[in-house]
C-alpha cells in the first residue's frame, strides 16, 4: 500500500543530538557518578513525559532515589541546563519535513515531550507549525511505546498504519510502532531517511 503520511521524533531525529557535556555537567552538579545519573534520569522519566507531574517533580524524584538533595534553586538550574540541551532544531530534518509536506503527504510529530518544553517550542520553534498531526505524550498521558499512542496517532491522521512511515532514534519505539503495523524505521540521519522514503516509493 502506498504512503500517505510521514512522522517524525523529536528528540534526536527533528532536534540535534544533546551534547554528551550536559550530562556531564548535571551528574557533577548532583555529585554522583555519570552513568548512574543517566539511567536513573530516564528510568524515572515517564511520568514526566506523560504530563502528570512537574518538571521540579521530577528532578526532585531523581535526587531522592540518588540520596541526594539540592534546594529549589539549585533544581531549577538542573531543569534549565537539561531543557535547553533539546532546543537546537536539525536544519536538514526540518527542510526534509518541508519537502514531504510540499510534496502532498501528510506530515506529523509524534514525541515523548513534557508540557514545559512543549510550551515554549509550540512559541518558539517554527518546525512545531509544519506538521498536519502533533501528538505528544504531556497532552494524552501516553507514551511511547504504548500501542494507545500509536493508535491515536493513526486516527489524528486518518491513515491506515500501513499507509504511515514513522522514523523515531530509540529500537523500543520503533518496535511499538511496527506492532501496529506501521512502517518504522530506525533514525540515523537525513540522507538515509531520503533514501529509505524513496524505496518505500515516496516521491520527493
Amino acid at each position: 500500500m502506498s504512503v500517505k503520511a510521514v512522522v517524525f521524533d523529536y528528540g534526536n531525529v527533528i532536534s540535534l543530538p544533546q551534547d554528551p557535556k550536559v550530562m556531564d555537567e548535571l551528574a557533577g552538579r548532583v555529585g554522583v557518578e555519570r552513568e548512574k545519573f543517566v539511567s536513573t534520569l530516564w528510568s524515572l522519566r515517564g511520568d514526566y513525559d506523560r504530563g502528570i507531574i512537574s518538571a521540579k517533580e521530577y528532578f526532585k524524584t531523581v535526587l531522592a532515589s540518588l540520596a541526594v538533595f539540592m534546594d529549589d534553586e539549585s533544581i531549577e538550574e538542573l531543569i534549565e541546563i537539561d531543557t535547553n540541551s533539546w532546543k537546537n532544531v536539525n536544519a536538514e530534518t526540518e527542510a526534509l519535513m518541508k519537502e514531504i509536506k510540499a510534496a502532498g503527504y501528510l506530515l506529523g510529530i509524534l514525541s515523548n515531550m513534557p508540557l514545559d518544553f512543549l510550551a515554549w517550542a509550540k512559541k518558539n520553534l517554527p518546525v512545531f507549525s509544519l506538521p498536519h498531526a502533533g501528538l505528544y505524550s504531556c497532552e494524552v498521558n501516553l507514551i511511547k511505546p504504548e500501542e494507545a499512542i500509536y493508535r491515536k496517532l493513526l486516527s489524528m491522521l486518518g491513515v491506515k498504519a500501513s499507509e504511515l512511515v514513522f522514523f523515531d532514534d530509540k529500537a523500543e519505539n520503533i518496535a511499538g510502532a511496527k506492532a501496529v503495523g506501521m512502517k518504522a524505521i530506525l533514525w540515523q540521519d537525513v540522507e538515509s531517511a531520503r533514501r529509505e522514503l524513496i524505496s518505500l516509493g515516496v516521491k520527493l
